[in-house]
Formats: structure tokens, C-alpha cells, sequence
């Protein structure tokens, strides 16, 4: 069973504080400007990626009962026609564990959804589908997992893998029910399952016994093999940033980035984002910290094995909802929501490893309940793409529906 987040007051996560002893803001800047958004009305959870193509976008429309998983990709000459990637009666829909399409390197599109099984018990299915003819047909759906069990399979995230073929990782409820005879039981776990260029499944392995129940995942590849992240849990209820690597056709024992200590008894809704770039790797993620909710980012160079200290991204205190792109000189872009003075505001800013800051720069402002959803930034050449969720209306989101927006900068 998928257990509820329990959530803080919102004083205790988003209470606001100057942050002092920081570097002078580097000289550095970007403008965003709206861009006018491929999605239609009544969309909402978008999802970024990018290929050799360029970005694509992902985004879920609602039609009556039915939800419709759509995709378009950003060319020279704007946004293509939206396509559909797959549709359903009674998918699980979540501001947090959203369904996506992604492009892999092969030039195959590949897709995953939340078709609910029990849906007292918030219990759905991981299923993925794939085309090879630009999204005009698709395969058959297939799930990655095989447990046949009536549990949460989701927070997914997809990755090339070294040499072809598709990887996965998500979280599985399958032993999360307390069982007297196993002590073992009644956790979250993490999962991994990789399929070849044929799309036979070569690997179905646990990464991590006991997780965070509903934080987001991440994963990248780096030129020495595949790298996760997600929000560990250990048996005092801290739950901070866990790594681990595949080697040898084995997952490396989960790793803390950074030892925050976050003790917190019920699940936050705020996973990390990883970017890579051969072996450079910076991981943005969300904590608290002396009842102050903040965004961190922190850099690898060696492929994940370890990380500088944690350098703090927002200004005056952040919910969180991060996202992170790498600059080819080894800086990051690091995107977050900001909460001061009672209004909260999708960010962006430049981090150098050495802890030097660019002026935080924003994107749109947000609504800081669950609205917005996860705002995405994603990075091709010189470009940024940004997207999020807001009202459809000027009223304001209790007024009418959702829709998914997007903006574009230029990098300098």
C-alpha cells in the first residue's frame, strides 16, 4: 500500500531566513522569455528530456474519464504537432510520480504509465511502450516488473544503457506490506530492470531494500557505466540523498551524497535530479535544515563515487522541486522553487563547484501547492527549455484548470 506523505507545517519547511556568508553573485545572466506552449488546455505534469533531436516535452492532457499521455519535440522552427503516446480510463494520477516519453540514443521513442490496480489502495502498475516509426504506432504495453502484485510501481526513471538498450529504475511497493513473520517487511523498495535493443529483458535486481516511499528518482550515464539517485531511508527515519552505481552488472551499496541528516518521519514528495557529462556529475536535491526547507546542489568527478560539499542554491528558503543541468565548463544550472514573502517563484541560477553563485534569476512565478507540479528545465546546445504547470485562467488556479507552460532562454 502507498502510504500517505505527511507533510509538515508549512512554517516548518518553507520559513524563511537570509542566507549570510555567501560569495558576491558572479556576473552571469539569463532571460528567459514564455514561449508558447505545444500542450492544450487541461494539461499538467511535464516532463523534459533530450536526445540528438533536441528537447522533448511530455505532458498529460485530460479528455472526460480519459487521460491522454502526449509528447512534442522543440525544433529550429518551433514546437512539432503533438502526438500521442498512449491513453487510458483509470491511470494514477499524481502531481509527483508522473508518466513521460523520453527519445533514447537508438532514435526509438519510449514511453511509461500508471494504470491503477486497486484504487483504494493508490496501487498501479509501471508499464512501458516503445515506437520506432516517430510515434505513430506503438508496441504492445509490458511492465518492467513481475511481482503480479497490488502494490505502488512508479517513480521511474529511464537511461540509456552503455552499448543499447533501455534501463529502468523505480520504486516497488511489493514488500511494503507488515508482514509478523518477515522483519524485513513493509518497506519501499528500489528496482532496476534493463531491456537489450530487441527489447528482451536482461536484468530485474533490487538496488536498495529500504527508500524514501514517494521521492522521485534519477538516473544518468556517465562514461564509466549507469549512476542513480534517490532519497534513502535508514531505521531512524533520516532520509537523505543516496547513490549508486551499476558495475559489473551489479548495483553498488547505496551512498549518501551528503550527510544532512534529514530525520523526518513520513515521506517529503521531493526526490533529487542528477545531470551528467562523461564523468561529471552534479546531484540537486531538497532538504530541511533548522525548520527551513533548502535546495543544494553538490559535484562529482569521478563518475559518482564521491561529492564535494553541498552548496546551497535557493536564497531565503525553497520547497524544493529541483532540477539540474551541467554547463560544459563544469558549472551547473540549478532550477528550484523559492518561497519568501509568502509567494513562491520557479528559479534559476548558475552554481561553479568552488560555491560561487550567479544572481538568482526567475522563471515564472508558481503556485506553491501542488499546482505547479515539478517545474523541468532541459538544456540543448545553448538552449533552455523550461516548463511548468499553472492555471488556465487569470483567476488563478482555484478558478479552472491546469495547463502546462514553457519559456526559453539562451545560454551566455
Amino acid at each position: 500500500m502507498r502510504k500517505l506523505p505527511l507533510i509538515g507545517t508549512a512554517a516548518m519547511l518553507i520559513a524563511t531566513v537570509t542566507a549570510c556568508g555567501q560569495r558576491p553573485p558572479a556576473e552571469w545572466t539569463l532571460a528567459p522569455q514564455k514561449l508558447e506552449s505545444p500542450a492544450g488546455a487541461t494539461s499538467s505534469e511535464p516532463q523534459l528530456s533530450v536526445s540528438s533531436k533536441g528537447v522533448l516535452l511530455s505532458w498529460i492532457e485530460r479528455v472526460g474519464t480519459t487521460t491522454i499521455l502526449k509528447f512534442a519535440e522543440r525544433t529550429a522552427s518551433g514546437w512539432t504537432q503533438p502526438m500521442t503516446a498512449a491513453s487510458g480510463e483509470k491511470w494514477f494520477l499524481s502531481y509527483a510520480d508522473v508518466p513521460s516519453v523520453q527519445r533514447m540514443t537508438n532514435g526509438t521513442l519510449i514511453a511509461q504509465y500508471l494504470p491503477s490496480t486497486n484504487e483504494l489502495l493508490e496501487a498501479y502498475d509501471l508499464v512501458l511502450t516503445y515506437s520506432k516509426d516517430e510515434g505513430k504506432t506503438w508496441s504492445a504495453p509490458f511492465m518492467p516488473h513481475h511481482d503480479g502484485m497490488q502494490f505502488q510501481h512508479g517513480f521511474a526513471s529511464m537511461v540509456d544503457m552503455p552499448g543499447g538498450g533501455l534501463g529502468i529504475v523505480w520504486l516497488d511497493g511489493r514488500n511494503s506490506e507488515f508482514k509478523d513473520e518477515d522483519p524485513a517487511s513493509g518497506t519501499m523498495t528500489m528496482r532496476f530492470a534493463s531491456f537489450d535493443a530487441h527489447w528482451k529483458q536482461t536484468a530485474d535486481l533490487e538496488i536498495d531494500h529500504r527508500v524514501c516511499e514517494c521521492c522521485q528518482t534519477t538516473a544518468v550515464t556517465t562514461t564509466d557505466g549507469v549512476l542513480t539517485a534517490f532519497r534513502d531511508r535508514d531505521d531512524q527515519e533520516v532520509r537523505d540523498i543516496a547513490v549508486s552505481r551499476f558495475e559489473g552488472g551489479k548495483w553498488t551499496p547505496p551512498a549518501i551524497v551528503s550527510k544532512d541528516n534529514w530525520m523526518i518521519d513520513g515521506c517529503p514528495v521531493n526526490g533529487p535530479s542528477m545531470s551528467a557529462r562523461g564523468r561529471d556529475v552534479a546531484v540537486a536535491w531538497f532538504t530541511v535544515k533548522d525548520d527551513v526547507g533548502l535546495a543544494n546542489v553538490a559535484f562529482s568527478s569521478d563518475a559518482g563515487r564521491t561529492w564535494g560539499p553541498p552548496i546551497r542554491v535557493d536564497d531565503k528558503g525553497s520547497l524544493g522541486r529541483v532540477d539540474v543541468e551541467l554547463l560544459d565548463d563544469g558549472s551547473a544550472l540549478v532550477s528550484w522553487v523559492e518561497y519568501a514573502d509568502g509567494a513562491s517563484d520557479f528559479k534559476v541560477r548558475r552554481v561553479e563547484k568552488s560555491g560561487t553563485k550567479s544572481a538568482a534569476i526567475g522563471v515564472a512565478a508558481v503556485s506553491g501547492g501542488r499546482a505547479s507540479g515539478f517545474p523541468r528545465m532541459a538544456r540543448n546546445g545553448n538552449e533552455l527549455i523550461f516548463a511548468w504547470s499553472g492555471s488556465a485562467t487569470p483567476e488563478g488556479d482555484a478558478a479552472g484548470s491546469l495547463q502546462v507552460f514553457t519559456a526559453v532562454a539562451t545560454l551566455p
